[in-house]
């Protein structure tokens, strides 16, 4: 009996396998991590071929034990803007991915800037002009890799994110789901289709490019995976932040989640019609189910749960991550200091990949547990941003936040964002949502669960955080924090 769903999460760090049941419980789930390479400063690179192995490994993982015939589909959710060109016959990676934290098209973008084509980019995409985004990427290795060109416009060679390569090769289908195409520049955002003249600006070939189909739905069948018996069903592919949107049962529009990882990623259901934005924001797709697109508006915060990693790795502070809340908590404020984590840059809705972090505020007083509480405010404001700029353009204000992610376990943060936000943060028990998302599409795609309804039906809620400060104190928190980030 087919009973069970496999979700494949695959992230910046590593790849996550998930079992799940008919009662949206979570029965097994493996984390396997693969390297990361950093060939330059601003370069972020990843080998598919590790990729594809740490998906095999994960899988493998949470079947032990279980038959692999109880599987009824694979869902399937990704880093979305990280991206590569591989060989259609033999699988093998034209060179490593760039990841979407690669920064190395920087001066492209500034240079497309400069030649006044931003604001067509802008409207038949809903995108900046930024290295985060894929386009560039591609047109980055088209012109700097050996084969690459010839490749792509014969369309021997491949080009995708990471879901079109991890489809392919489970199934051989060279497929991608609005939700991604959404984020690569290259994607007509109104009418759902590859634009033939941003594909020539950006010098990315038609040939290679994917098939777009919807985001629930069977595109194929495993065959020759090996780890996997053959003629599983694959049905259901969402880029990781709006996998999360739907794990979170957002249905309605001015629903919204955040998922704080290595970065964090507020997405705000902006229903059937795309929203621009005039603040910084994004306008992306959500999902599109039997042909009705869904759409969101997006902000990101580059550096999320990286900052924690930061504290651990780079300056030594705590030993594990899971030691931030406790040394944070053990002072009752930050002392007034102030810190920004644009470690990274910053993303919406400032879009300064120049910026740098910042730390304010340092007195002779100030120990390691106020750095700490300051470095939890600190991800926590980017969010305050990010809301108040998706309140514009969306024209109507947040009734409360949905939040997932690894550091949504963290009372205290989660207990600051509802205070400086002024809204309630709602956590769920089943902080895996990205992976949830997953399932629940390739589970709607065969039929598994039989509309949106049922995922409304299985969330729940875990703890509620309700904002404390006065309105006073938190104009206080927010101008601190404006002129700190006015220092980046």
């Amino acid at each position: 009996m087919s009973d069970l769903v496999l979700a494949i999460d695959q992230g910046t760090t590593g790849s996550t396998a998930v079992l799940v049941d008919h009662q949206s419980r979570v029965l097994a789930s493996k984390n396997v991590e693969f390297p990361n390479y950093f060939p330059a400063p601003g370069l972020v690179e990843h080998d598919a071929d590790e990729i594809w192995g740490s998906i095999r490994q994960a899988v493998t993982a949470v079947l032990q034990g279980v038959d692999p015939g109880r599987i009824a589909a694979i869902g399937i959710t990704n880093q979305r803007e990280t991206s590569l060109f591989w060989d259609g016959t033999t699988g093998e990676p034209a060179g490593r991915a760039l990841v979407w934290q690669d920064r190395r098209t920087a001066p492209r973008c500034e240079a497309l800037k400069a030649a006044g084509k931003e604001a067509e980019v802008r409207a038949r995409t809903g995108l900046v002009l930024d290295p985060y985004f894929s386009g560039t990427k591609a047109e980055w290795m088209v012109q700097n890799r050996a084969g690459v060109a010839e490749g792509a416009a014969s369309g021997r060679l491949r080009y995708g994110t990471i879901d079109s390569f991890v489809v392919w090769k489970l199934t051989g289908e060279h497929v991608t789901d609005p939700s991604n195409a959404s984020r690569t520049l290259l994607f007509d955002l109104h009418r759902l289709a590859w634009d033939e003249e941003l594909c020539a600006l950006f010098g990315v070939p038609a040939a290679c490019l994917p098939r777009v189909v919807d985001n629930a739905g069977i595109i194929g069948v495993t065959r020759g995976v090996g780890f996997l018996p053959d003629g599983i069903p694959v049905a259901g592919i969402a880029g990781d932040q709006q996998s999360a949107l739907f794990g979170q049962a957002c249905f309605t529009p001015g629903m919204a989640k955040c998922t704080y990882g290595t970065g964090a990623f507020l997405l705000w259901n902006t229903g059937d019609r795309p929203v621009p934005s005039t603040t910084g924001m994004l306008t992306t797709v959500g999902w599109r189910l039997g042909g009705k697109t869904t759409y969101a508006l997006e902000g990101s915060a580059f550096i999320a749960g990286a900052a924690v990693q930061w504290l651990r790795d780079g300056l030594g502070i705590i030993q594990t991550s899971a030691e931030v809340e406790a040394l944070a908590a053990s002072v009752p404020d930050s002392a007034g200091v102030m810190f920004v984590p644009a470690l990274a840059g910053l993303g919406a809705p400032h879009w300064r990949p120049d910026a740098r972090g910042v730390i304010v505020g340092i007195t002779r007083g100030v120990t390691r547990g106020h750095l700490a509480r300051a470095v939890l405010e600190g991800v926590a404001l980017q969010i305050t941003d990010l809301l108040d700029a998706m309140a514009h353009d969306a024209g109507r204000a947040l009734g409360e936040l949905r939040v997932d992610g690894g550091a949504a376990r963290n009372d205290l943060m989660m207990q600051f964002q509802a205070d400086v936000l002024g809204v309630r943060c709602v956590r769920p028990t089943n902080l895996e949502t990205t992976a949830m998302g997953a399932a629940y599409l390739a589970g709607l795609g065969v039929g598994f669960w039989a509309s949106p309804d049922a995922v409304t039906a299985a969330w729940a809620r875990d703890r509620v955080f309700e904002p404390t400060l006065s309105v006073a104190d938190r104009d206080i928190r927010r101008a601190a924090w404006a002129a700190a980030v006015a220092k980046a």
